[in-house]
C-alpha cells in the first residue's frame, strides 16, 4: 500500500507532523528547563495526538487507495482479505 495523498491531504498530515515536532521540542526544553512535570505530560500528550492524527490521516489515504486497487485485482476476495489484513494491521500499530 503506497501512500498517494493529494496536495491538500499531504499539506495536512505535513502541518500535523510539523506541529508534533514543535511540541516534542517544546517537551525537550520543558524537561531541560525542569518544569512542572504536569505542564510536560500535557505537552507530550498533546504530541502524541499530533502524531496519532498524521498517522490516521496516511492511513485513511491508504484506505482510499486499496480500495481503488482491490475494485481492479483479478482474485478480489483474496485482495480484500490481505488488504483488510494489512489495514487491521497498520490500525493496531497506532493502538
Amino acid at each position: 500500500m503506497e501512500f498517494e495523498p493529494t496536495d491538500t491531504e499531504l499539506r495536512a498530515v505535513l502541518n500535523r507532523l510539523r506541529r508534533a515536532q514543535g511540541q516534542i521540542s517544546g517537551v525537550i526544553r520543558m524537561i531541560e528547563e525542569g518544569r512542572d512535570c504536569e505542564d510536560v505530560v500535557t505537552q507530550l500528550s498533546a504530541a502524541s495526538r499530533a502524531l496519532d492524527r498524521a498517522g490516521f490521516a496516511i492511513i485513511a489515504s491508504g484506505l482510499q487507495q486499496c480500495l481503488v486497487d482491490g475494485e481492479s485485482a483479478t482474485d478480489p476476495a483474496e485482495s480484500q482479505e490481505r488488504t483488510r489484513a494489512r489495514l487491521e494491521k497498520l490500525f493496531l500499530s497506532l493502538a
